[in-house]
């Protein structure tokens, strides 16, 4: 009797865990194969549009800097702020990273690398401090980024992502 019920036990949790496998296996594809979702895209144009309106009022300066998120970036990446040879600056997002924590990406990575794409409207393409001279983390804060530090503090990222409520 009790190896009967035992049996079923183990049957019982081998079967939900190869259920629970498939499911994160296919919501992983999902995520990789198709754009984020709907809220998460207006979420990243309202903020883009809302440090638009801040560096026009504190910076006066009123160039659209376009936002994209990206698939390609290494891992280690959260995001880049990138000057062509040609004058256009564009903002990437790591795609990947949005897995994470959406609100860390948008409230943190977000102005981070905005900043890093007005010190190029600027003409300061300074690698002091790795690009994160004191003058950028002025207009870091000044575009209202959390956190306007050098590297991602992993604490920050961890909190967000475990905050399922």
């Amino acid at each position: 009797m009790f190896l009967q019920r035992l049996k079923l036990f183990f049957i019982t949790v081998t079967v939900l865990g190869t259920i629970f496998l498939i499911y994160s296996i296919y919501n992983t594809y999902k995520f990789k194969t198709s754009d984020l979702n709907e809220k998460t895209q207006n979420r990243i144009t309202q903020k883009t549009q809302y440090l638009q309106k801040l560096a026009y009022q504190k910076f006066g300066v009123k160039r659209e800097i376009p936002v994209r998120v990206s698939n390609k970036m290494p891992s280690n990446l959260f995001g880049a702020a990138t000057l062509s040879q040609s004058g256009e600056i564009v903002v990437f997002l790591n795609k990947k990273r949005f897995k994470e924590s959406v609100d860390y990406m948008i409230n943190d990575v977000l102005p981070h690398e905005y900043a890093h794409a007005l010190m190029f409207v600027f003409g300061d393409l300074s690698r002091e401090n790795g690009g994160h001279s004191l003058k950028w983390q002025n207009i870091c804060k000044a575009l209202e980024g959390k956190r306007c530090n050098r590297f991602v503090n992993h604490n920050d990222v961890i909190f967000g992502k475990t905050n399922i409520f």
